[in-house]
């Protein structure tokens, strides 16, 4: 029970870490959406090299094989979508449709284990997804084109779930080797291009731009902690901590706009989770009595 204590803890702190991101990044300004993603790149992997050498954790360096490595930089160009977008969307005022992006990425989840996996969804997962498709078309027609934002977000993180399942690689070392591919083009990209503004904001600025690998790597260490305590259920309500988060910053620390017509759109949003929810509980439910072992007859006496 303590085990499973401190998963359930590590697993709300890390989600809570990542719905606070947009009270982070506009601390990073006059940087660009760009020059964060470098800096969060490179000090990301000088956070993760410091955690593995105090964990003195480098024997899975022999593990990593050719197949491994490609799956990895693979990974590292779509996380960078991810992140790439997402900073660009909280400090643009779009921090209400990066929470959307997270609400749906559940969704497509199942929708990439039936075109990948040839799973066969139940009808409440058919009915989920229904729904999500037209709380989409509702948004479109509110924001007057496609929530694209929301959508680049929920597909590139899906897809790196996707690629890092193939890859099994614990967090640490995943992103060890994620942010080594990465490091040169954004160091290149700190070093050469215009208006770089590492220097010349003073050190408070320099310390926010160094503490987004700190925040990047923070989070991921926890995650990684629950997911090893807690059943995957527990991890799946906790991923809807986040961006419940990003929306109530959004809309009340932000001000952004929630007209009427983007609120019908969330509610359905919200009620395609909430059959996908039922839906994952009741399959494991069923899934642990099927597996209880049954009592054995009792003899009659004779």
């Amino acid at each position: 029970m303590a085990d499973t204590r401190r998963g359930i803890v590590s697993g709300i702190a890390a989600y809570t870490m990542w719905g606070l991101f947009p009270l982070y990044w506009p601390l990073l300004k006059p940087a660009g959406a760009l020059e964060i993603l470098a800096h969060r790149m490179i000090w990301s992997l000088v956070a993760v090299l410091v955690i593995l050498t105090v964990r003195r954790n480098w024997a899975w360096l022999r593990t990593i094989g050719l197949r491994r490595m490609l799956l990895l930089a693979v990974a590292a160009l779509i996380i960078t979508v991810n992140w790439g977008t997402y900073i660009y969307a909280v400090n643009s005022g779009h921090t209400i449709e990066a929470a959307l992006g997270y609400f749906i990425n559940p969704l497509v989840s199942v929708l990439l284990g039936v075109l990948v996996f040839h799973e066969r969804l139940r009808s409440w997962q058919w009915a989920a997804i229904g729904i999500s498709v037209v709380a989409v078309g509702v948004l479109a027609a509110d924001y007057g084109r496609l929530p694209w934002i929301a959508l680049l977000l929920a597909c590139s993180f899906g897809t790196y779930g996707l690629v890092k399942k193939f890859a099994a690689t614990g967090s640490a070392e995943s992103l060890t080797i994620e942010t080594a591919v990465l490091f040169v083009p954004a160091l290149a990209y700190t070093l050469l291009a215009p208006h770089q503004t590492f220097t010349g904001h003073g050190p408070g600025h320099v310390a926010l731009l160094v503490g987004a690998g700190v925040v990047t790597a923070i989070p991921l260490m926890l995650f990684n902690t629950a997911a090893t305590r807690v059943p995957l259920t527990v991890i799946g309500m906790l991923q809807y901590l986040a961006p419940v988060i990003q929306f109530l910053i959004g809309l009340l620390v932000q001000h952004e706009a929630m007209p009427a017509s983007r609120w019908v759109g969330f509610l359905l949003v919200w009620a395609a989770l909430a059959l996908l929810t039922a839906d994952g509980l009741r399959a494991a439910r069923s899934r642990r009595r099927a597996a209880a072992p049954r009592p054995e007859p009792v003899a009659e006496a004779a």
